[in-house]
């Protein structure tokens, strides 16, 4: 080996790994310019056709190799490829017409699967709390302590805003719940029947009571009239024969004056 060699060898061997990275780059290029030119001029002089040399391609793993064997490389690593399997539909399915949705009213506020075409049925109507208790006899703790805790929306009261929100059930789900605690619905029918003949009970009470105490109130009236000057007027004297007492009404107020005989 001559003393050029060595030196070049020796300039090699202290080049940092970087550095020899370069070097092999700007080698590989001028191949690749090289490879380039002969394609270029296919033919020699003599009019024969030159066989190009195959491409180099850089792996990105800090090598090169041959086109042809990147080709052989790719054949022996390519895979079968797998079966194509059922697209999964994300819509969620009405429960009245069988068609897909993606969401919906009901679905969004209430957990129930129908869409917002099928929701305008009579049976998904809205039902408040208060006409909810009248009507199925539930109690508060059967909205909100009985699992699973019925859903609700907060609408504003048409009657005045300033009560207060109104909380709006799904009357679909209400008769169920109402089933789960009266068992069925015959016993919550004849329920609201007791309840409706306590009610009038309750009313023909009260007017009793009212009646009453008006005619305690006439009655106050009259005498108080008696104590201001009023003469009775009485009319002919009865006779008790199971008392043994007498007795005398006023012709103008309608006192009864009773009395005994010696």
């Amino acid at each position: 080996m001559s003393n050029k060699e060595d030196s070049k060898s020796e300039e090699t061997a202290s080049l940092t790994a970087a550095q020899r990275a370069r070097v092999e780059r700007n080698r590989q290029k001028a191949l690749l310019l090289k490879q380039a030119r002969l394609s270029s001029q296919p033919y020699t002089r003599d009019g024969h056709k030159v066989k190009a040399p195959n491409k180099t391609i850089d792996t990105g793993a800090g090598f090169f190799i041959d086109e042809d064997e990147e080709k052989k490389i790719h054949r022996e690593v390519t895979q079968q490829p797998g079966p194509i399997l059922p697209q999964i539909s994300d819509h969620l399915m009405c429960e009245e017409c069988s068609q897909p949705y993606m969401e919906s009213y009901l679905q969004n506020h209430f957990n129930v699967s129908v869409c917002d075409k099928c929701k305008e049925e009579d049976k998904y109507e809205l039902i408040t709390k208060t006409d909810a208790k009248n009507k199925y006899l539930l109690k508060d703790e059967d909205f909100d302590v009985r699992e699973p805790i019925l859903k609700f929306i907060l609408r504003k009261n048409p009657h005045n805003p300033r009560w207060g929100d109104m909380k709006l059930f799904l009357e679909l789900q209400v008769k169920a719940r109402a089933l789960e605690v009266w068992g069925e619905e015959d016993k919550i029918e004849e329920a609201q029947e007791q309840r409706a003949v306590n009610r009038e009970k309750s009313k023909k009470k009260k007017f009793d009571k009212r009646v009453k105490e008006l005619r305690m109130a006439v009655r106050s009236s009259l005498w108080r009239k008696e104590i201001s000057g009023h003469e009775h007027d009485y009319g002919e004297e009865t006779y008790d024969e199971d008392s043994d007492e007498y007795s005398k009404t006023c012709k103008t107020c309608g006192h009864v004056l009773t009395y005994e005989k010696m």
